[in-house]
């Protein structure tokens, strides 16, 4: 078997199975070794019944998910409620008693017998002064016993496809692919204690402890770092030896507006303003990041840069994460134009226009009819030929990748590129990180802004943050609620909230006067554009999702984001999310709910402070290799597996490394680039293409 045929090839994959796992983008053996599980399920030491009861200290579902050894009291007794089959016996060990229930196995009542011990894991369940489980994991102690103590995976996966099949389907390949190679040349894989690669990734797929998991995991992360540092010095290399032959003139467009705006910019808007009329005017061609909060004041920057642009009789190019958020950037710039008599033509360009509009702004475009294109990656199709391109702008630039925004660069004849993101990242990686260009931070609000106000509580304030919504709601604003899971998850990740069963439970909640809806990344473009669409028109009012608004979206009056679970995810992360309000006239609260109590001191950082370098800081300082299960990655550079704040130590080695790659001909060498090149095709996030220079 090799890496390159289908997953036909598969014993026990048919095409009924295969399309399941092509909905998840797998369709090669290569694909099914690099679907790495998205966590792992420990299986620890059953504990005694009193221990387990202990752990539900409320009504309802623990959040602890726990073995117990007990003896069946007495034979199961079945009983039928409409269609639904009901078992349900009593267990015991020496410190107590509980009842088990299972739901359509009704042969249980002749294959468990009274007198039998067997081992039961799940989620103990209290109603009153009543203990259960509920449809629980049995094993025979035997069984336990020698899986006990082991870390069994959990794999992203979709309805129809189980978990059963993926690691059958994997354990099968892992014993018979015979082509795998290893891309890390010897001399670093001795240097860095590096297991084997087809070592770390059985490992990776089935680690025996927790260390051996962290060794294996370390591997993988420092080859997405490696590969994304080498990238971009190579970029940054190739942007050093570009001279602008056509440098920019001062212009009075800028200023023009300037004067007209209804208030002043800020002294860091100015600061950063001046560094990009310098670069613009020099004698090389700009590759400028601007880094600043949520509200920092970037857009009105980049279009002082595109009036810059414009004064000089070149085109100028936006690019932006979703369709939503082009559409909103293209009506900002039209507003604009007529309140302040801008001398700026804009056409916009995204994958839903008709044939007809995308030909007539093809041709718009074509022969400079149109100074300034927005849009999204459909700015760079092969059919989008500019007229005189010289300036491309790209809104959260880890949202492209450093392909993409070369790519939509080399558009033109000598463009200038500026960056824009809101991601905070502490300014040591960010040096790595953006390694190809010149930072400009942006660390001052606006005078106007009114900070957010922000809290920190346990899930027993539910009902009063769905009270509070409601008033929010009533008063004309919109509410986001953001769940870590798109479905409801297994193991350990089974309490945490989902998505698709959050939208009908507040269904319940609220009257059918409020409209709510659900979004998520497993949607269709098309359908995520058209629910992002509907809320920014103020056709929802409350807005059910996962991270995929995290950033693309920019809806002024929403007020109020509740997030779920927030011990899951990183503060960098969830302050990119708290970004989604507060960008109106109206105060603005930001709610993180968490089940765990001892996460709430970590989150009181986001508490306390509203400044994104401030908390990513923290972030970095906070996490760290202990915190591999658990925590959500950040919403940063979605690299598959590395995170830049809890892996920040591998990333810093990763640069060290591709430094000595870069100064020394013999290790070049050694380095299998196309090999890592093509590997890296797919072992980054399926969102982010980072290589290719």
């Amino acid at each position: 078997m090799r890496l390159t045929d289908e997953i036909t090839s598969i014993k026990g994959i048919g095409d009924k199975t295969a399309g399941l796992f092509h909905k998840l983008n797998i369709y090669h053996v290569k694909d099914l070794l690099l679907h790495f599980p998205r966590d792992y399920d420990e299986l620890k030491e059953p504990v005694s019944i009193a221990e387990c009861i202990s752990s539900c200290t409320n009504p309802g579902k623990a959040d602890v998910i726990h073995a117990i050894k007990a003896t069946i009291v007495k034979s199961v007794a079945t009983k039928r409620v409409g269609r639904l089959s009901i078992s349900s016996f009593t267990v015991q060990d020496e410190t107590g008693s509980m009842d088990i229930t299972f739901f359509n196995m009704p042969y249980l009542s002749k294959t468990l017998l009274a007198g039998r011990k067997y081992v039961f894991r799940g989620f103990p369940i209290r109603k009153g002064l009543h203990y259960y489980f509920e449809h629980p994991q049995m094993y025979k102690i035997e069984e336990y016993q020698k899986i006990c103590g082991l870390l069994h995976p959990v794999y992203p996966t979709t309805a129809g496809l189980s978990q059963k099949t993926i690691i059958k389907a994997i354990q099968t390949v892992l014993q018979e692919v015979s082509d795998m190679e290893d891309y890390l040349p010897s001399t670093l894989r001795t240097k860095m204690h590096f297991l084997s690669y087809h070592e770390a990734l059985s490992t990776l797929h089935f680690p025996n402890s927790k260390e051996a998991y962290i060794c294996a995991r370390a591997r993988f992360v420092f080859e997405e770092f490696f590969m994304f540092i080498l990238s971009v010095k190579a970029l940054k290399q190739w942007n050093e030896n570009q001279k602008s032959d056509y440098p920019y003139h001062k212009c009075a467009e800028p200023d023009q507006l300037l004067e007209k705006l209804p208030y002043s910019l800020t002294n860091a808007q100015l600061r950063v303003w001046n560094e990009i009329q310098e670069d613009l005017t020099s004698d090389h061609l700009m590759n400028r990041l601007v880094q600043g909060d949520v509200g920092s004041g970037k857009t009105i920057v980049a279009i002082l840069a595109i009036l810059m642009s414009v004064g000089n009789g070149r085109q100028s190019a936006f690019m932006a994460p979703t369709e939503v958020l082009a559409k909103q950037h293209y009506e900002t710039l039209q507003q604009m134009k007529e309140e302040y008599a801008l001398a700026i033509n804009p056409v916009l360009l995204v994958g839903s226009l008709t044939v007809k509009q995308k030909r007539e702004a093809y041709e718009k475009i074509a022969n400079g009819e149109v100074n300034i294109i927005v849009g999204t990656s459909a700015l760079i199709q092969e059919k989008v030929i500019y007229h005189n391109l010289s300036l491309v702008i790209t809104d959260e630039q880890h949202r492209f990748g450093v392909k993409q925004r070369e790519t939509l660069a080399q558009k033109g004849i000598q463009a200038h590129v500026l960056v824009m993101s809101a991601t905070p990242i502490p300014r040591t990686l960010a040096l790595i990180l953006y390694g190809d260009l010149d930072i400009s931070v942006m660390n001052e609000m606006p005078s106007n802004r009114l900070p957010i106000k922000n809290c920190v509580v346990n899930t027993g304030y539910r009902k009063k943050a769905y009270a509070f919504m409601q008033k929010e709601i009533e008063a004309g604003r919109q509410v986001y609620i953001i769940c870590p899971m798109v479905e409801k998850g297994e193991g350990d990740m089974e309490t945490l909230e989902n998505v698709v069963e959050y939208t009908e439970k507040i269904k319940q909640y609220f009257d059918n006067s409020i409209q709510i809806a659900a979004l998520h990344g497993q949607m269709k473009p098309k359908e995520k554009n058209e629910i992002m669409g509907k809320f920014a028109r103020k056709e929802i009012d409350i807005l059910v999702s996962t991270t995929v608004i995290e950033v693309g979206i920019n809806v002024p009056n929403a007020t109020v984001m509740l997030i779920e679970n927030s011990e899951r995810f990183g503060l960098a992360q969830l302050h990119q999310l708290r970004g989604r309000v507060g960008r109106g006239k109206y105060q603005s609260y930001c709610i993180f709910m968490t089940a765990k109590e001892g996460a709430i001191e970590r989150l009181e950082v986001l508490n306390k402070s509203n400044d994104g370098f401030f908390i990513a800081s923290e972030d970095m300082r906070l996490r760290g290799p202990g915190d591999l299960f658990g925590i959500r990655q950040s919403g940063s550079f979605q690299f598959r597996l590395g995170d830049i704040y809890q892996d920040a130590s591998i990333l810093k080695d990763a640069q060290t490394y591709a430094e000595l790659v870069f100064e020394d001909y013999e290790l070049r060498k050694e380095v299998d680039y196309e090999g890592l090149w093509h590997y890296f095709d797919s072992i980054l996030a399926e969102d982010i293409d980072f290589i290719g220079i």
